[in-house]
């Protein structure tokens, strides 16, 4: 590894605990329903993630050219470089090359596993590695197994998430996301056979802070090297709140309950 990447890997897992907290505002074009509310208002939502001080944020160049500049240098930046969908659909926007040009730690790429496009999708991830080794960026691969049955959505099975942790271990990349299995002691398995640092998708949208907080507790209980999360956060109104609630999960090992009264909920 070059000191360049040591440098940047460093930057993203900054804290005493080694752990990352990162932020995701790059769901855009993802979202065949229309933009959500807090996404839509993107100034005011991108200050009330920074006044919770997170370790990075995750966004598409675009956003990182128009709106990054009053935060530049407060936390890591990674840049998003996919336009996936869960139907297999994968285009690049973003080069390694750009996100340096921005300032970024990382560049991000997606893919969504199993299926006749499967071959394609890890492909186009393996360029990606390719071109980011010139620059030293580390690349975190955000990856997630699909149930093929019907309308394409998602598996949270144990086998799925495994698969689709070693198909990212084997493009090369320095950092892998993937969902958490729900199974404390299967996902633990998982990150444990893993020579990558795994973090945890924040998921879709639960129902409450409280339960995206203790399934955040779970995923870090059973090794998780921290999270990258959305909609649990600015889907929320409190969104510097939740911030400083995971934070207080990831890096200080909080239950769901101790974290949302220390961040004041």
């Amino acid at each position: 590894m070059g000191i360049g990447k040591l440098v940047r890997l460093n930057r993203l897992f900054a804290h005493p605990s080694a752990r990352l907290c990162s932020v995701a505002i790059d769901h855009f074009i993802d979202y065949d329903g229309g933009l959500p509310a807090s996404l839509r208002h993107i100034r005011p939502t991108l200050a009330a993630i920074m006044a919770g001080k997170p370790d990075a944020v995750t966004m598409h160049k675009g956003m990182a050219a128009s709106a990054w500049g009053p935060y530049a240098g407060r936390a890591a930046l990674i840049i998003q470089s996919t336009l996936p969908r869960v139907d297999g659909t994968q285009e690049q926007w973003a080069t390694p090359e750009e996100a340096v040009r921005l300032g970024a730690d990382a560049i991000a790429a997606t893919a969504f596993i199993r299926g006749d496009t499967e071959a394609r999708q890890l492909r186009v991830v393996g360029e990606v590695v390719r071109e980011a080794e010139r620059f030293d960026l580390p690349v975190i691969f955000h990856i997630y197994p699909r149930h093929l049955d019907g309308v394409p959505r998602v598996s949270h099975e144990p086998e799925d998430i495994a698969w689709a942790v070693r198909c990212a271990v084997e493009t090369g990349v320095d950092v892998v996301k993937t969902s958490y299995c729900g199974d404390s002691r299967a996902f633990a398995e998982i990150v444990a056979d893993s020579p990558l640092p795994v973090v945890c998708a924040g998921g879709p949208q639960s129902g409450g802070l409280a339960a995206a907080l203790e399934m955040m507790a779970e995923a870090i209980g059973s090794g998780a090297r921290g999270a990258t999360v959305g909609r649990n956060i600015w889907g929320f109104p409190q969104i510097t709140q939740a911030v400083e609630a995971f934070k207080a999960v990831i890096h200080d090992g909080k239950t769901a309950r101790e974290a949302m009264q220390a961040a004041g909920l």
